[in-house]
């Protein structure tokens, strides 16, 4: 049974003024449309921003405590229709439903986290250089924001940004992917619901070229924040800074993972296993690199090919261990790269092809593969795939695996496994990432904390979550009291 949505313009849902339409159909079942959405253009991207721009003032003069409590309870409504957006998130995307249920509650979490944060925001009293003055700084909105998101999270990255946005004061416009849109119009509701005056945040669901486009180059619009693609991301930050508006985008990553002699070999692989094929890969923090030292290589080879074989895939409804690939685009291109790992000369240990057969056949769903005997300079180390796809690059010491490791275009996300509590040090702190962990998978974040990477994997301004959210979304004023 699909659903047909709207875009949220000023309070209401609406049409796109072009009539025209788009389906969002099952990954698991490519023949069943889940969901209909409008196909917006610019003029709908116009009525978003008079929205929004009409809303801002009034937003920006509602105390933080008033604009907290309607952040917390969109974050109940949600929570009372978790089921109902996790399906939704399932179908659309693809994920597990345990995964799909994680990701909800984490948008639910997002929500209360800072709807308790808006009221902390304000500034910092300091102490002036002379008697009679006061010092002090007072935190404002940059203004309206457009948040640009991608398929791969597509309720927990929406919510990460839009309610830092919302907390200090910010009027939005939104604009989710169009491969699973609909768990976004699912939280419009929820703030809706929740008392969110008209126009603050605004919704419209198009392509990139017609719709993100004309967004980013308004002049109305005084911040983007983008997640997707580095190839995108850098065009987002280069027609961003234009009219110098300011831009946050994090983009790819190609994460490794160390595995040292230390090591529990089983559980290496586990932590490396559930990081390169939970999510079916479609994670930009995704451990896509095994860099593991010749001491227990072999034997690391064949249990991580062990871990992969043993994966059940199938339908998210079913909550199987890993499930489809959001679209045949990106299957494909999983399955040109298995080529191309082949054609390198590496050593196909587990998976590479399509599944076909009984539930197979409707839906995009490919085995969990494991490449050895991969050399760091070809190209299924260097390139993100962004799927189930894991290299095993050989290392003959700690630091020839720290070098490996750091030999790569991008900086996102990098992990050890190790007892070596001198290598496990070493690592975080020399490693060329955004986010360095010891002994735990290169996927899975702490919303409380800054996350962004380095290179290529970001555009290296602001970070994202946390604190560092509410940075992003204002601006410092500096004042001086005399008396």
């Amino acid at each position: 049974m699909s659903r047909t949505y709207g875009n949220f313009i000023d309070g209401e849902w609406t049409d796109s003024q072009s009539g025209e339409t788009f389906e969002v159909t099952n990954p698991a079942a490519a023949g069943e449309v889940v969901s209909v959405h409008p196909a917006s253009t610019e003029a709908d991207v116009e009525a978003a921003l008079d929205a929004a721009v009409a809303a801002q003032d009034e937003w920006a003069s509602t105390p933080g405590p008033s604009r907290g409590a309607i952040l917390r309870e969109a974050g109940n409504n949600l929570e009372a229709r978790k089921e109902e957006a996790t399906e939704v998130l399932v179908r659309e995307e693809g994920k597990t439903r345990s995964e799909a249920g994680g990701e909800v509650q984490r948008a639910i979490d997002i929500f209360h986290y800072y709807g308790a944060k808006a009221r902390d925001f304000g500034g910092t009293v300091k102490s002036a250089s002379a008697p009679g003055k006061d010092l002090y700084t007072k935190h404002e909105p940059l203004g309206t924001v457009a948040l640009i998101t991608p398929w791969n999270y597509p309720i927990a990255i929406p919510v990460w940004k839009l309610a830092p946005a919302l907390a200090a004061g910010n009027t939005a416009v939104l604009k989710p992917a169009s491969e699973a849109p609909g768990v976004v119009a699912i939280v419009l509701e929820c703030l809706d619901d929740a008392g969110l005056p008209a126009g603050v945040a605004n919704t419209i669901t198009g392509s990139g070229s017609e719709v993100g486009g004309p967004l980013i180059e308004s002049e109305r619009i005084d911040g983007v924040s983008f997640t997707g693609s580095t190839a995108v991301g850098t065009m987002v930050a280069e027609t961003a800074a234009v009219d110098l508006k300011r831009v946050q985008c994090e983009m790819g990553g190609k994460n490794p993972t160390v595995v040292m002699p230390s090591a529990d070999i089983e559980d290496a692989a586990e932590t490396v296993g559930v990081g390169a094929f939970g999510t079916t890969g479609q994670s930009c923090t995704a451990t896509s690199r095994a860099i593991v030292h010749e001491d227990v290589y072999d034997e690391f080879v064949a249990a991580v090919s062990d871990y992969a074989d043993s994966l059940v895939v199938g339908d998210g409804l079913d909550d199987p261990d890993m499930g489809p690939h959001v679209s045949e685009d990106e299957l494909s291109s999983t399955l040109e790269y298995v080529d191309i790992g082949s054609s390198e000369g590496a050593t196909l240990e587990a998976g590479g092809s399509r599944l076909s057969g009984d539930d197979y056949d409707d839906g995009y769903f490919v085995e969990p593969t494991v490449f050895s005997g991969v050399e760091n300079d070809a190209r299924i180390a260097q390139e993100e795939i962004f799927g189930p796809v894991l290299a095993v690059v050989k290392a003959d010491s700690f630091e020839d695996a720290l070098a490996l490791a750091n030999d790569v275009d991008y900086g996102l996300s990098a992990s050890i496994v190790t007892q070596d509590l001198s290598e496990g040090k070493r690592f975080v702190n020399e490693v060329e990432a955004g986010v360095a962990k010891i002994n735990e998978k290169t996927t899975g974040l702490e919303l409380h904390v800054p996350f962004g990477g380095y290179k290529d994997s970001s555009t290296n301004t602001y970070r994202e979550q946390g604190d560092a959210g509410l940075d992003f979304f204002s601006s410092v004023k500096t004042i001086y009291e005399n008396y």
